[in-house]
Formats: structure tokens, C-alpha cells, sequence
């Protein structure tokens, strides 16, 4: 459902947000392996997640990614995903048909348009306080 990046993208502010919230500062390798992601990809989400002021980058020896805790209750995870997959994912096809619409739907159409109404439901309603607070184990160092 998501691009890659965008689960990327995803799974790196949630863990930065984790970190964060423990006043933690987080390198780009640290988020790569955590989040099992290839480095140099999540370099590039990370850009534009710093570009639109998502994370913050601190530059030098003790610098790292981070989120600011106020910062925390308004990034909704609406935003993550309009920025690194716009919205496309709230209208397209559930069959990625081209020429899927109301006039001429895919058999899943009219079912598709509930999921994707709950999935818009559910990103524009969760921010990412909310995330780390639901959290009760650390999902990014569980094993297999």
C-alpha cells in the first residue's frame, strides 16, 4: 500500500520519535539498522523529512537526528506520508488500474474506497506523541 520510502519513512520517525522522547540524539547508521532499511535510502527519506520539518538534524560529533517532544503532538502520520508519497494513496485504484474510477471501477472499487477512507481516518487522526505513547515494547529491536 505504502512505497517503500514511505515505510521507511515511517518506521524512521516513529523511532526517532522513541528516541526522542528519552532526549536521544540518533545517527543515521542507528536508524538505518534499526529500522532495517539500506543506509543510503534512509539518507534520502531522511532529507526530505528534514527539508518539510519533520526530524531535526544536528550536525558534528554529538549531533543526530531528532524530533522535538512539542514538535511530537502535531506531526500526524498523514504528514509523513503526503510528503514522501503525496496522495495518490488515497485514490488510486486497489488493483493499480489506470483507468479505475466511479464511471468504470475495478471489481474491488467501491470496496477499496471504505479502506482507503479508514486508512486517511486513521493517518490524519494519529500524531506521532500518540505512536510513542502506545508503544509498549520496542518493536524496532525485537528478534525474528
Amino acid at each position: 500500500m505504502f512505497s517503500k520510502s514511505c515505510e521507511y519513512g515511517l518506521r524512521a520517525i516513529i523511532y526517532i520519535a522513541q528516541q526522542s522522547a528519552q532526549d536521544v540524539k540518533v545517527s543515521l547508521s542507528t536508524i538505518s539498522e534499526a529500522i532495517n532499511s539500506p543506509q543510503a535510502f534512509t539518507a534520502k527519506v531522511l532529507q526530505q523529512l528534514t527539508r518539510n520539518n519533520i526530524v531535526k538534524s544536528i550536525k558534528g560529533p554529538y549531533g543526530g537526528f531528532i524530533i522535538e517532544n512539542d514538535k511530537m503532538n502535531s506531526i500526524k502520520l498523514s504528514h509523513v506520508v503526503k510528503i514522501l508519497d503525496g496522495d495518490s494513496i488515497y485514490t488510486s485504484c486497489g488493483l493499480g488500474l489506470d483507468k479505475c474510477n466511479d464511471n468504470a471501477p475495478c471489481p474491488l472499487h467501491f470496496k477499496f474506497i471504505e479502506v482507503r477512507n479508514q486508512l486517511k481516518n486513521m493517518l490524519e487522526n494519529t500524531t506521532l506523541k500518540m505512536m510513542v505513547s502506545d508503544m509498549s515494547t520496542d518493536i524496532f529491536h525485537l528478534k525474528g
